[in-house]
């Protein structure tokens, strides 16, 4: 069966890398939801006939939207659905396609989006297509979920994906993979985020110096403290990233912010954080402090569950005439919320290529008919 597979998708190579330059020239930033929505058209329209489609409210975002596919195999599926994941939203606002247009040149299809991650959604169109073709029977409910908040958070589409993930066996995530190497991601640390604010008071700087509290001289003695949350040898890392204080020079701030990153490993790291940051106290007296904040995206850890699923996707590969990497990364995805829930989960199944949320952003070739051969076989098998 496998074997069939592969000259089945080589056979879609042209369509493929066609579909996956439409995609990209559909632009869909998260922050235009009129444009996410017409991405989420383009897709259902090339699936009128061969699955049925639920859209439901992104909130301030566009559409998410969960597709059902009708595959060949008994009308009545074996329990626990495969859940393939991806989102509609990319991070290039619209008319970047003016600078970075869409282009297959030097053995890759480069353009905004390409890798994160319209190629991987273009890979699982095709897949399951190749298996109606060929009519290989597919026993469970095949579903692709398409977020449109995935990458400012998924706050909107978190409830949608944890619903889907719990009726599921297996979920496959349709993100680009580790690098040129096609590694697959079977680990992914918890992503936090939290908020310090410092108040202080104000005062005239020349005149009345004395008078004031520099919450910026507070924040830079809590900077210190709070770098030191970091730990290497756990893989925890705490990073203050953005910092606001002050209104002019000659005033002495009355006010200022931090906006801290963190990211976990485990999932238990999150009380350790939390702990930290709990016990934060401001050094000058006459300053206050609020901590606000959390892990609002949690490990995807190696699970037993996630192993297994790694090793067939390495029987596959090898059938197919390849082999596979697994590889950890301190990145989010959706991914991240099946595994907390003890759903095996198997991630960077998308594009293989380089240069995510950056203007050399580009797909190889190359990896187009394995990876999509790869696809048809997990949901051939699973």
């Amino acid at each position: 069966m496998i074997t069939k597979i592969l000259p089945a998708v080589r056979g879609y190579e042209r369509h493929i890398v066609t579909t996956i330059q439409e995609l990209v020239e559909c632009e869909s930033p998260t922050d235009d939801p009129k444009a996410v929505n017409r991405f989420v058209e383009t897709v259902a329209d090339r699936l009128s006939g061969v699955a049925s489609i639920q859209t439901f409210a992104g909130g301030k975002f566009g559409k998410h939207a969960r597709m059902v596919f009708r595959m060949p195999g008994p009308r009545k599926k074996t329990p626990g659905r495969i859940l393939a994941l991806g989102h509609s939203d990319t991070v290039w606002p619209m008319g970047t396609l003016a600078s970075m247009p869409c282009k297959v040149k030097d053995g890759r299809i480069w353009g905004p989006g390409s890798y994160d991650m319209k190629a991987g959604i273009a890979f699982f169109l095709y897949a399951l297509r190749v298996l109606r073709d060929l009519d290989i029977p597919v026993t469970r409910e095949v579903m692709l979920q398409l977020n449109s908040d995935e990458e400012v958070g998924s706050d909107s589409s978190r409830p949608l994906t944890e619903d889907a993930a719990r009726g599921s066996r297996a979920v496959l995530v349709l993100e680009p993979s580790a690098g040129l190497a096609g590694k697959l991601k079977t680990a992914r640390k918890g992503v936090g985020d939290y908020r310090v604010t410092v108040q202080g008071k104000a005062a005239h700087s020349g005149v009345d110096f004395g008078a004031g509290a520099s919450a910026i001289l507070e924040m830079g003695r809590q900077l210190e403290r709070i770098a030191t949350f970091t730990n290497l040898e756990r893989g925890i890392t705490v990073n203050p990233g953005v910092i606001q204080g002050g209104t002019r020079s000659n005033v002495i701030a009355a006010e200022c912010t931090c906006e801290v990153d963190v990211r976990i490993p485990r999932a238990r790291n999150a009380e350790y954080v939390a702990k930290k940051f709990a016990t934060l106290r401001p050094f000058d007296k006459r300053c206050s402090l609020h901590v606000e904040g959390g892990i609002n995206r949690p490990p995807m850890e190696r699970s037993a569950g996630v192993r297994e699923l790694f090793r067939n996707a390495t029987t596959i590969a090898g059938q197919l005439g390849f082999t596979l990497e697994e590889s950890a990364t301190g990145g989010g995805s959706d991914g991240n919320f099946t595994a907390a829930l003890g759903v095996p989960t198997l991630d960077g199944l998308g594009a293989v290529g380089e240069g995510a949320h950056a203007p050399h952003e580009s797909v190889l070739l190359s990896c187009i008919v394995p990876r999509t051969a790869l696809l048809a076989g997990l949901v051939a098998t699973l």
